[in-house]
């Protein structure tokens, strides 16, 4: 033992310590685990499931129907809607608080409320939204009252596709000024200036340069507010119950127990969300690394 090669007692020691190395990642590899893994080859696997446990291509199939044809479309619709317009409004804050000359005390205000609101969703946000701009909420009542503005005679709903969308721009506006702030800090001074000695005016700079710079990460972002509000199901059943007819609305109708409902149909629904949101965060992750290469 006293003869023991020194290389040998290193490797030895690595070993020894390679337990304690992996201890710090155990809680989420146990949380990833129990409540991502788990629950998702759980889905993937009652998609093609009978109730009594044989293999099946029929609820697969049942996705064609008109009635959940119509439901996806209106989903993706409303998140495409929230995406885009929460990544040109989310950008415009960024763009003045980065770059737009106001007073520096304003960003850690905003991205603190940003990462904030990003995670304020489910009822309290719908609940909110409805004692807002609700029949009877706050905005509606004071409109009508006091300026003589009918929201709902001029055809606005907050239980509607509209109304939706607004309500997830809450978190989706914040969510882009948390992910692009970061992107814009990454234009580099000295590119503005070399465009500006060549002749560029801030137009062309920002239509030359920044803006083909900023797109994969406005793109990437775009299709992450995406994937985020097409798997927003708590704030969609609190806010409009049954009224919507959209995928997570009919994902817990499929799964709550009722006698009508069909819960491998449901593990069917979310197999379909999660192919969906799995396209859109690949591309995300895809755009984020191009835009990442540029910004080095």
């Amino acid at each position: 033992m006293a003869n023991e090669s020194p290389i040998v007692g290193k490797q030895a020691g690595i070993a020894d310590r390679l337990p304690l190395q992996w201890l710090g990642v155990a809680p989420f590899l146990i949380f990833a685990t129990l409540f991502l893994l788990l629950p998702t080859m759980k889905i993937v696997i009652g998609a093609f499931q009978t109730p009594d446990g044989g293999f099946t291509l029929q609820n697969i199939a049942d996705l064609f129907t008109p009635s959940i044809l119509s439901a996806y479309w209106i989903s993706i619709k409303i998140s495409f809607a929230s995406a885009f317009l929460g990544c040109l409004i989310g950008f415009a804050m960024a763009a003045a608080v980065v770059l737009g000359g106001l007073p520096s005390g304003i960003r850690a205000p905003l991205l603190t409320f940003s990462g904030v609101a990003s995670n304020f969703a489910g009822v309290p946000l719908a609940f909110a939204f409805l004692a807002t701009l609700g029949p009877v909420g706050f905005v509606t009542v004071f409109l009508r009252t006091q300026i003589g503005i009918d929201l709902r005679s001029l055809g606005f709903n907050i239980l509607s596709f509209w109304g939706l969308t607004i309500t997830y721009l809450f978190f989706q506006i914040p969510l882009m000024i948390l992910i692009i702030t970061p992107a814009i800090d990454g234009l580099k001074r000295e590119w503005k200036e070399a465009a500006s000695i060549l002749g560029a005016t801030n137009g062309q700079y920002w239509r030359l340069v920044a803006f083909p710079i900023l797109l994969p990460s406005l793109l990437g972002t775009m299709a992450l507010l995406f994937a985020n509000a097409f798997g927003a199901v708590a704030t969609a059943i609190a806010l409009t119950g049954s009224s919507l007819n959209i995928v997570p609305i009919l994902l817990f109708a499929q799964i709550r127990g009722d006698v009508l409902g069909n819960p491998n149909l449901g593990y069917a629904l979310a197999f379909g969300m999660i192919f969906v949101t799995g396209i859109a965060n690949a591309l995300y992750i895809w755009l984020r690394a191009r835009s990442e290469r540029w910004l080095k």
